[in-house]
C-alpha cells in the first residue's frame, strides 16, 4: 500500500439507514456517482451490510455502508436487522433514508434513538422526490420529530444530491488532531529509529499498515524517521550521530529490543501507539495487571480486527497463549474472534486481549471497549500485555506518565 493511500480505519464512515425500498442503494450510488450497491425494486434486495472505501468531494476519503431495511421480515430478516444496527458500532455519520410515503415512522423512530444514544451526528433525507415530493408541512413535521436536518432530494434524477453532498462533509467529524500516532512526542529534526522485523503475514514487498502510519506521522512532525530490522539495530544506533528521540519497535521483539536500545531512550511499541490512538492506553494498561489473577480454566478471547493467514506462529493464535500460560503458570482456555466478529457478552471471559485494531475506526475500538466495561471484563493490547509479561511496561511506558503512574498501584 501506498504511504499516500488513506487506510480504511482512518477514513470516514457514513452509514445509510432506511426500511426496504427506500432507495438507500440508489442514494448511494447518486452519492458516488459509481454503480456501488445493486438498485432493484424488489424489497430486500440487500441483505447484508455493503462497505466500499472511495472518495466524496467535498468529504475526502470515505467508507460508505449501505445496509438492510430496518423493517425486513420473519427470522432470517430479524437477523439482517441486528446486523443493521451493529452498522453504528463503526459509524461516524448516520443518514437516516425514508420517502414522502413512509414519513417518520416506528423504523425511524427506533433508529434515530439509537444514533442519539451514540451520539453521532446525522440527518434525514427525504428521498424520491420526483415520484411525490413531501408537502412542506410534511417535511417540517420529520424535522420537528428527528431534530436533526431534512434533506429532500430525487436519487433517481439527483435532485438535491450536491446540497446533500456539501451537509454530509458539515456533518462530518472534524479531526483536531488531539494527538497524532508519535508526532505530538516530537520535535523538528528529532530521529526516530523504527524496528520494524520482516512479518511474514504482511504481503510481499509491504510494511504492515502500522508501520507504514507511523513513518508517515514521523515525516509530517519533521523529524527523521530511520528504519531498521532488529538484528541491524545496534549497528543502526552506534552509526547515529546522536541519541534517537524514540524507538519504536514491534511488539514481538520487545526483548532483543530492549536489551540494545540504552536505558536513557525512549523505548515504546506500534502497538502501544496505537493503543491510545485508537483507544484508551489507560485502560489498557490496567487490563495488563489482571492478568495477576487469572486462575486456571479462565477463558481468554484473543480478538483482531481483521482476517489474515495465520502462520505457524502466529501472534494471536501460539505466542500470545504461549507467553500468557507461561507468565501466569496456569491452565487457560483461548477463544478468537477476527474481522467484524466481536462477541455482544463478554462477561463469560476473564480477559480480552485485543491486537492494535489498525484496520478499525476509532469509533469501534472505543465501542469494543466500552463492550469490556459493560461486562466489567479487563482489556489489554498486544503490545501493552506483551511489554508487562516481559517486565519492560514501566520502561515502555515513560513517553506517557500518565498512564505509567497506572502501575504505582
Amino acid at each position: 500500500m501506498s504511504l499516500n493511500a488513506t487506510p480504511r480505519g482512518e477514513r470516514v464512515h457514513i452509514a445509510i439507514f432506511g426500511r426496504r425500498n427506500v432507495g438507500k442503494s440508489r442514494l448511494i450510488n447518486a452519492l458516488t456517482g459509481q454503480e456501488v450497491s445493486i438498485v432493484s425494486d424488489v424489497k430486500g434486495t440487500t441483505t447484508d451490510p455493503v462497505t466500499k472505501a472511495m472518495e466524496l468531494l467535498p468529504l475526502g476519503p470515505i467508507v460508505i455502508i449501505d445496509t438492510p431495511g430496518l423493517d425486513d421480515e420473519g427470522a432470517l430478516g430479524a437477523l439482517r436487522v441486528q446486523r443493521t444496527r451493529d452498522v453504528l458500532n463503526r459509524t461516524d455519520v448516520a443518514l437516516l433514508v425514508t420517502d414522502a410515503d413512509g414519513g417518520f415512522g416506528a423504523c425511524e423512530r427506533e433508529l434515530a434513538a439509537a444514533v442519539r444514544e451514540k451520539k453521532l451526528p446525522w440527518a434525514v433525507v427525504v428521498n424520491k422526490a420526483d415520484l411525490a415530493a413531501p408537502a412542506e408541512a410534511a417535511r417540517r413535521e420529520i424535522a420537528t420529530q428527528a431534530q436533526v436536518p431534512v434533506h429532500v432530494v430525487s436519487a433517481a434524477t439527483g435532485a438535491g444530491v450536491e446540497d446533500l453532498k456539501l451537509a454530509l462533509a458539515r456533518l462530518a467529524p472534524e479531526d483536531d488532531d488531539k494527538f497524532r500516532i508519535v508526532g505530538d512526542l516530537l520535535r523538528p529534526a528529532d530521529v526516530v529509529v523504527l524496528v520494524t522485523p520482516i512479518d511474514k503475514a504482511a504481503p510481499k514487498g509491504r510494511l504492515i499498515l502500522p508501520q507504514q502510519q507511523t513513518i508517515r506521522d514521523v515525516l509530517e512532525a519533521d523529524a527523521i524517521a530511520v528504519v531498521t530490522k532488529e538484528f541491524e539495530l545496534r549497528e543502526t544506533l552506534a552509526s547515529l550521530g546522536r541519541p534517537p528521540r524514540l524507538v519504536v519497535t514491534d511488539s514481538q521483539v520487545f526483548a532483543k529490543v530492549a536489551a540494545d536500545v540504552p536505558p536513557d531512550v525512549w523505548l515504546t511499541s506500534f502497538s502501544i501507539l496505537f493503543a491510545r490512538y485508537k483507544g484508551d492506553l489507560a485502560e489498557l494498561v490496567r487490563g495488563a495487571q489482571a492478568v495477576e489473577k487469572l486462575q486456571d480454566g479462565d477463558r481468554i478471547l484473543v480478538a483482531e480486527g481483521c482476517t489474515h493467514h495465520r502462520q505457524s506462529d502466529d501472534i494471536g493464535t501460539v505466542k500470545i497463549p504461549r507467553w500468557l500460560r507461561h507468565y501466569a503458570g496456569k491452565e487457560l482456555v483461548f477463544e478468537h474472534a477476527a474481522g467484524l466478529k466481536y462477541p455482544r457478552a463478554l462477561n463469560e471471559y476473564a480477559l480480552v486481549v485485543h491486537c492494535g485494531g489498525c484496520m478499525l475506526n476509532r469509533r469501534e475500538m472505543h465501542w469494543r471497549l466500552a463492550q469490556a466495561r459493560a461486562s466489567g471484563v479487563p482489556i489489554v493490547n498486544y503490545g501493552v500485555l506483551i511489554a508487562y509479561l516481559q517486565g519492560i511496561l514501566p520502561r515502555c511506558l515513560a513517553p506517557f506518565p500518565d498512564a505509567a503512574q497506572l502501575l504505582d498501584g
